[in-house]
């Protein structure tokens, strides 16, 4: 008896039937749809910095990008909620919450690369030949050891 794989079927099927799916495309539909409507409420300055997190029993959680965001909106708080009650989709709002969340780095923009010509490890090969202190001498010999090789 030979093994017969199943057909493949479309992501957007799959996502559209399988009931776990649905739900968390549903999800994340509605929550874009609410980001929608903040927008048009946001100045247009906040907009990048504001994201809807999640929206239950009238409680809206809103992810701001850093502190001065999250300043700038409380002191509009008041405001914001009245003309997001204007929508059905806010009708029960009863609290706006700001929670500060950074966007991550990635880790190659967050870490340094050292880029050293074969020169320059010459120079501080040197310099570090002349050095008394064992702990400066070591370290520049590791600084030293970075070096690229010439192709």
């Amino acid at each position: 008896m030979a093994f017969r794989p199943l057909t493949a079927r479309a992501p957007a099927v799959l996502l559209r039937e399988a009931k776990p799916l649905k739900a968390i495309l549903g999800h994340a539909q509605r929550l874009a749809h609410l980001q929608r409507l903040l927008e048009t409420q946001l100045q247009p300055a906040a907009r990048e910095h504001c994201h809807v997190a999640s929206w239950r029993e009238g409680n809206l959680l809103l992810i701001v990008t850093d502190g001065h965001w999250a300043t700038r909106l409380r002191y509009q708080q008041k405001r914001l909620q009245r003309q997001l009650l204007e929508f059905s989709e806010f009708a029960h709002l009863t609290r706006i919450q700001f929670k500060v969340q950074p966007p991550t780095v990635q880790s190659s923009a967050a870490g340094h690369s050292i880029d050293l010509s074969s020169r320059a490890a010459e120079t501080i090969q040197a310099t570090a030949e002349g050095i008394s202190d064992p702990n400066l001498r070591a370290a520049l010999e590791r600084l030293a050891s970075h070096a690229k090789p010439r192709d």
